[in-house]
């Protein structure tokens, strides 16, 4: 039996998570709804499914999951509203831009019993699998250090045609919409992150932002003491997107996950454990005239897919979503503007 998707939030995103329910065998769109109708027309004339014209008309439609697209800042009522129809959510990253917004979140789905997925496809790319399985057979040793750096560019056109993106109110920061995932993966790989200290600024878009566009930290790895970390970002590389990088420093090797979008292994000097013979990683996701993160949505769908029919285990759940949003809140509340 094929597993009922529907789709609330039709934009750019929505219309990926469409595309990949389309070429899932064991998938099929039902329904999908945006408050621009507009846009809920163009995806399901794309990818199928019944396009709803008001909220009411999107819930009636019998569905195993929904596919929270919205702007970030609704994450949580949406994905509340799909839990109360009893449908587990497959919530976009970030999960939410509030901590408080993410425990209701939670305490909705475990009321319900419903499953919470939450995007974090970065978790897929085979570097970050590579040095996670080393983490985790302890071949790394001791970790003395990390340096997570995140280089890319957001211009105006960007901002232009989504004018949520950019507000505190539904965007929340560039550690929510641009770099949640490094964030995320940075946890994935070493656990709880105790921001010290830091600071902000918008050097590049003061006049189509309402928050920083860059930021330097220190902080402290919670599960490696004494190690220290730091976290470079700006959305004001020149014209493209630069880098997007781990760098880890060990007592039996220091590795680099590099590319733009932690796709590749940019440096490796081990004790006889290198890393060789990965898969290649999925293209960016490409919008024409700016980028994203990796495309791995495809795997989101799959793991989604294969919970729901007893084979997996959820790859990224709502506590995970809960803890990246927790430290992000927490870089903010060092960071001297």
């Amino acid at each position: 039996m094929k597993i009922r998707f529907a789709i609330i939030g039709c934009g750019y995103i929505g219309k990926r998570h469409a595309l990949h329910i389309r070429q899932h065998p064991e998938a099929e769109l039902v329904a999908a709804y945006d408050v621009v109708a507009a846009q809920t027309q163009a995806l399901c004339a794309d990818y199928g499914g019944k396009a709803c014209a008001s909220p009411e008309e999107f819930w009636a439609i019998p569905a195993d999951l929904v596919c929270v697209c919205t702007p970030n800042g609704s994450h949580h009522e949406m994905s509340i509203a799909a839990l109360q129809h009893h449908r587990p959510v497959l919530v976009e990253k970030p999960m939410s831009i509030k901590k408080e917004w993410c425990e209701a979140m939670l305490q909705t789905a475990l009321r319900q019993g419903c499953p919470l997925f939450v995007v974090k496809q970065n978790r897929f790319n085979p570097p970050v699998q590579a040095v996670k399985q080393l983490l985790e057979t302890h071949k790394l040793g001791a970790i003395y250090s990390v340096s997570l750096n995140c280089y890319w560019n957001r211009n105006a056109e960007y901002y232009r045609r989504s004018p949520w993106k950019g507000t505190l109110a539904q965007d929340g920061g560039t550690l929510f919409t641009q770099f949640s995932h490094f964030i995320d993966v940075l946890y994935y790989l070493l656990g709880d992150i105790e921001p010290l200290t830091g600071k902000t600024a918008n050097v590049a878009h003061q006049s189509l932002i309402e928050f920083e566009d860059t930021g330097h930290f220190i902080f402290r790895l919670k599960q490696h003491p004494p190690a220290l970390g730091t976290l470079h970002y700006t959305t004001a590389a020149y014209r493209q997107n630069m880098e997007g990088s781990i760098t880890i420093f060990a007592e039996n090797a220091t590795i680099k996950i590099g590319g733009k979008y932690l796709n590749t292994i940019d440096y490796q000097c081990t004790a006889g454990f290198d890393i060789e013979g990965l898969p290649p990683s999925n293209a960016a996701n490409a919008y024409g005239y700016y980028e994203g993160s990796m495309s791995n949505h495809d795997k989101i769908i799959e793991n989604v897919i294969q919970t729901l029919k007893g084979r997996e285990q959820i790859m990224t759940n709502a506590y995970d979503g809960l803890k990246v949003v927790e430290i992000i809140e927490n870089f903010y509340k060092v960071a001297v503007p």
